[in-house]
């Protein structure tokens, strides 16, 4: 894509004046008499409180309509109500070409709010690109809409950091006469009396106080890491608590639409695609990052050398390993999933008020961006683990050992983004997620093999145990045996294997697709739910 957009910058040069030079789509904005009203908190009569009260107004194409007023007045309302993304009480008259407003126009229309969100890990260029990929009609060649985002670019006189990462680190929020207490409080002093501001933007830069040749990287991570522990959690604190009471009710009803919008600006295939590119780049710092593998290297070189060439004689070690297995691969990738759509969610919300894409097409595009991390880390565990572990040493039982975990892998991060999606709270869906796998461990047939019959149903819900049901089927079948004090022992008589059993691994397999299915549905339907 840098080439691409490399080899379209040279044309665009010259070419962007003409692509601002007049509207493609002109939109006469008329509203009249537009009222707008919400209760009054702790109001015990139903009062009313009039935010806008009959504003009425004509934007031609071609104008810029600018809204000045003292803080409180109803600017910000008044823009949210044009722009079709207001709720509760709005009455009045509000076209656009004599129409009310509608999806299509919704798809049409740009929307900025006052806290913008954006990708923090793409650069500008591959911000501006990819929406113009998902917003710009197909009538446009994709070298067409490289070519209207690049005379953006221009247009904004946006050149010099077009490619700069978009996304950056607060290093400090709060009262100005505390700055510099604040700075000294975490060890950067300046040297000799200066402009506090100068001082700040010499450490935002990266430069020591000291003036040493220390990696201005280093500064900035201790600076933004600093602020995370000392200041960032009481300012969430204080937002919470000064957030008011919203309505999720909308005033504006589809009415009938322009011919000339469609009614997507670009086909499914085509949203899948680009919010895929757009998914891996955007999480390329994520995906197979060094703490993330270190983690699994180090678990995975642990389990090899407690369970370090364990024969058939340990069958209690050898099954205690495939149970910490699943385990382990139910935890790890349904407590990574959990924190997908709580984490996107202004930005989805954002995008798909604006009508950029398909709710659906956003859904498949994460959860395709997601395999190659969510496959590779467990690939990664039981190649190390396996062989250390002495499990039976041919190829055949290895990759049935391996397709069962990615197998069970794949159903908890399901478990994952559904449980986000239906809760979207961190902190609640990770605590939620914690007990229910607790719960799916313990009834797992490893620790409690005598569940009584009230509670046992547990079993045919948990992931736990239908990945250890198979993991078992992997390495042992019905006429294996062992030595044991009485001498040879069927396995399929060992206490932590009779109670699961060896046989039904089929029905096994297939619960464990129902969930795959079952879970991303749960997934998707909440998303909806929302109203995303």
């Amino acid at each position: 894509m840098e080439k691409e957009m490399l080899d379209i910058e040279i044309q665009t040069a010259t070419e962007a004046p003409a692509i601002f030079k007049e509207a493609i789509r002109p939109v006469t904005l008329k509203f009249e008499d537009v009222v707008y009203k919400i209760k009054q908190n702790n109001s015990t009569n139903n009062e009313e409180r009039v935010i806008l009260n009959g504003v009425s107004g004509l934007v031609q194409p071609g104008e810029i309509l600018a809204m000045l007023g003292p803080s409180g007045s109803g600017k910000t309302t008044l823009i949210t109500a044009l722009g079709g993304r207001l709720g509760g009480r709005l009455s009045g008259a509000i076209t656009y070409n004599k129409k009310s407003f509608s999806n299509a126009m919704k798809r049409n229309t740009g929307f900025v709010t006052q806290d913008d969100f954006l990708y923090p890990h793409l650069t500008v260029t591959e911000t501006l690109f990819y929406t113009a990929l998902l917003r710009l009609p197909n009538t446009l060649s994709k070298a067409k809409k490289a070519m209207q985002a690049e005379a953006v670019i221009i247009q904004l006189e946006l050149t010099k950091c077009k490619n700069s990462v978009v996304g950056g680190n607060c290093l400090y929020f709060g009262k100005v006469s505390e700055v510099m207490d604040y700075l000294s409080g975490i060890g950067y002093i300046p040297l000799v009396a200066m402009n506090p501001a100068d001082f700040i933007l010499d450490l935002a830069n990266g430069l020591a106080p000291d003036g040493s040749h220390e990696n201005k990287s280093k500064v900035k991570q201790s600076l933004t890491l600093a602020y995370k522990h000392n200041r960032l959690y009481n300012l969430k604190a204080q937002l919470q608590g000064e957030q008011l009471q919203e309505t999720n009710s909308s005033h504006f009803q589809d009415g009938s639409e322009d011919k000339n919008f469609a009614k997507w600006p670009t086909t499914w295939w085509q949203q899948f695609s680009v919010l895929l590119r757009r998914g891996l780049k955007e999480r390329r710092h994520e995906s197979f990052s060094g703490s993330q593998i270190n983690q699994v290297v180090a678990v995975a070189l642990l389990a090899g050398l407690l369970w370090w060439q364990s024969n058939i004689s340990h069958l209690q070690d050898r099954t205690g390993l495939l149970f910490f297995m699943s385990e382990f691969w139910g935890f790890f990738p349904l407590l990574q999933a959990i924190f997908t759509f709580p984490q996107e969610r202004k930005m989805l919300e954002k995008e798909r008020s604006s009508g950029t894409y398909m709710l659906s097409s956003y859904f498949i595009s994460r959860i395709v961006a997601d395999l190659p991390m969510e496959l590779a880390l467990p690939t990664l565990f039981v190649t190390i683990t396996y062989w250390m572990a002495g499990l039976k040493p041919t190829a055949g039982h290895f990759f049935h050992t391996l397709l069962v975990l990615l197998l069970s892998v794949l159903v908890a991060q399901g478990m994952g983004l559904a449980l986000g999606a239906l809760i979207m709270d961190q902190k609640r869906a990770a605590v939620l997620a914690s007990v229910l796998m607790v719960s799916f461990q313990l009834a797992g047939g490893f620790f409690v093999q005598y569940v009584p019959a009230f509670i046992a149903w547990i079993k045919y819900i948990s992931i736990i145990n239908y990945s250890y049901k198979l993991l078992l089927g992997s390495q042992y079948n019905e006429n294996d045996t062992y030595l044991c004090d009485s001498g040879v022992c069927l396995v399929r008589d060992f206490p932590s294997i009779k109670h699961v059993g060896l046989s039904g691994q089929i029905g096994a397999a297939v619960a464990l697709a129902i969930m795959l299915v079952g879970w991303r549905l749960i997934a998707y339907l909440a998303l909806m739910r929302t109203g995303l």
